[in-house]
């Protein structure tokens, strides 16, 4: 069953415009990415769905592939999506292009989820939340998962709600992590659905395959990531690493 990890990196980011090819000890961070992909054992090749020439620029250099996609699209599975449509392939996996830090391994246990689990169409990443600031965050999204480990809601309030106020090491809660895997077909499926009530309410694109009905497996990682959204966020990252 053949599996390929997209990244889809976006040069017009609100709140960090070029984000992507920020610099990081002399590399562009979407390389990074690029190369923690790579070393993954469950894909069979890595590209960069990208919308600018700047980043195609970026990416020949260091020897990626790279696939020049529409500037229109509102998320990265609509541009993995277009980037896709007519690849032969089984499952795609949705990297974000603005996680240097990925741990490859976590992405080689999504793809074998939708391997395993022969009904689900769609799976991604959770982390079980340890801290009260990260549960009362809106920019985390929480999740609720079922006894199958299907997902039952995302949202950027704090769920499960506790009627007694408990604190979040008395209870278990868990933040979802931005990585994805889909079936080739289904991701071609949904993605020109119209948004629905729940992702129009949240802005979380992940609701609009609930509403309508379907499964989506999560896995469980220990494994943290560092999401870059901002020039401060940038940094903590070069800090996490040890350079300038």
């Amino acid at each position: 069953m053949k599996a390929i990890g997209v990244i889809p990196a976006r040069w017009a980011s609100t709140r960090f415009e070029g984000k992507v090819l920020a610099d990081i000890n002399g590399k562009p961070m979407v390389q990074w990415v690029w190369e923690k992909a790579k070393q993954c054992r469950r894909l069979e090749d890595v590209w960069i769905a990208c919308d600018d020439a700047k980043i195609v620029t970026a990416v020949k250099k260091f020897g990626g592939k790279s696939v020049l996609t529409g500037a229109h699209h509102p998320s990265g599975s609509d541009r993995i999506a277009e980037a896709v449509r007519d690849v032969k392939v089984d499952i795609v996996v949705n990297i974000q292009a603005d996680e240097p830090l990925i741990d490859p391994g976590v992405i080689d246990h999504l793809v074998d989820a939708l391997q395993k689990d022969k009904q689900a169409m769609m799976a991604t990443v959770i982390k079980q939340i340890t801290s009260q600031e990260e549960y009362e965050n809106p920019n985390v999204v929480k999740v609720v998962i079922d006894q199958n480990q299907n997902a039952l809601y995302f949202s950027r309030s704090p769920i499960p709600y506790s009627r007694e106020r408990k604190k979040v090491n008395e209870f278990i809660c868990y933040k979802h992590l931005g990585l994805y895997a889909y079936r080739k077909n289904f991701l071609l499926t949904f993605t020109p659905w119209a948004k629905s009530i729940l992702e129009s309410t949240e802005q979380l694109e992940q609701l609009r395959v609930l509403e309508a009905g379907h499964r989506i497996k999560t896995i469980c990682t220990d494994k943290d990531t560092v999401g870059v959204d901002t020039p401060e966020d940038l940094q903590r990252v070069k800090n996490l690493l040890g350079v300038k």
